[in-house]
């Protein structure tokens, strides 16, 4: 199951109890305060791990707690630490506080943590109170209380190349054809309802993944539909690759559709204005796809391909194309 946000609690373990004990053993008359320290209370902790996909782990369990502290005993022995609780999720989850909204951490590579929620410290035992003049205290700590937050997790894909395009446009097919992701795949628009990774090889010396965001439509980038369910996933991406389907099943242009997709990516992020966009013409099979294909090249002033992931045409100058925008300085 593909899950993209996702509000949970998080409880930290509460630091243990300090002693208050006095040594006692034959022939060692007034042993002195030998109660021991409380351990520290488990942290909880968010860490991005590399064979996560998506928040789906997390789906359901709503509430995490990490382990409180052991207390302190007698003969100075200091209690456990309490174990912490780790929540594992996919590279490129943003942490957010849920009450404040602001950011805490964007974990974009393996291996990022961040503690959210803070362990209590331990208290105390009656020992840390001895002094010179005070040989016998009485006097012990109890556990701090570990910190209770709740936070909102929000993933947005980390993929080398984005697919982007109108409804069935062919963004799935393609994937399927390049990969061995099997994306659901029908002839009705809005088949894909998550967005697909998959690894695309070629040869030993490349290698890159592919995300198929879902079907953007018009007034996207003002939340219509699942507009910013979508386009968040196309922020990180370092390649557009736009899909523009010759014959719509709407009988709507194809340039239309091409420049509302554009102008929605935009309006939602201007950055990705300067991101690098390979412009494809997929089912290339169809009458209209040279025309459609002309018909870009002119609005755009840049090259355009055109491909059929049916047959296979077109598909290897397209992985070329991406290849070489990826190993550009900007890119790998």
């Amino acid at each position: 199951m593909f899950v993209d946000q996702a509000t949970i609690y998080c409880e930290a373990g509460d630091g243990g109890n300090g002693c208050l004990s006095f040594r006692r053993e034959p022939h060692v008359p007034r042993g002195g305060p030998d109660g021991g320290d409380g351990g520290d209370g488990g942290n909880v902790i968010v860490r991005a791990e590399r064979n996560v996909g998506s928040l789906g782990n997390i789906a359901g369990h709503r509430h995490w707690k990490a382990e409180r502290g052991g207390h302190g005993e007698g003969s100075l022995c200091t209690g456990k630490r309490g174990q912490d609780a780790i929540i594992q999720v996919a590279p490129g989850t943003l942490v957010k506080d849920a009450k404040l909204g602001h950011l805490l951490k964007d974990l974009a590579k393996v291996g990022d943590s961040i503690v959210v929620a803070a362990g209590g410290h331990g208290g105390r035992g009656n020992k840390r109170f001895a002094t010179s003049v005070n040989r016998a205290p009485r006097e012990f700590e109890p556990g701090g209380v570990g910190d209770r937050r709740e936070i909102l997790l929000e993933l947005k894909l980390i993929a080398d190349v984005g697919l982007v395009g109108k409804p069935n446009a062919g963004k799935s097919t393609l994937l399927s054809r390049l990969s061995r992701a099997n994306p659901e795949i029908a002839s009705y628009p809005f088949t894909t309802k998550f967005p697909n990774l998959g690894l695309v090889r070629i040869g030993y010396d490349h290698q890159f993944v592919m995300a198929d965001i879902p079907g953007l439509i018009e007034g996207a980038s003002e939340g219509v539909g699942l507009g910013h369910e979508f386009l968040k996933h196309v922020e990180r991406t370092k390649i557009l690759v736009h899909l523009v389907e010759p014959s719509p099943m709407d009988q709507s242009d194809p340039l239309d559709n091409y420049t509302n997709i554009r102008m929605e990516m935009e309006l939602y992020d201007e950055k990705l204005r300067e991101r690098p966009e390979i412009i494809v013409v997929t089912k290339c099979e169809l009458p209209d796809a040279a025309a459609a294909a002309e018909l870009l090249t002119e609005k755009t002033g840049l090259p355009v391909l055109q491909i059929s992931a049916v047959t296979g045409k077109g598909l290897p100058e397209l992985l070329k194309r991406i290849v070489a925008e990826l190993t550009e300085p900007e890119g790998w």
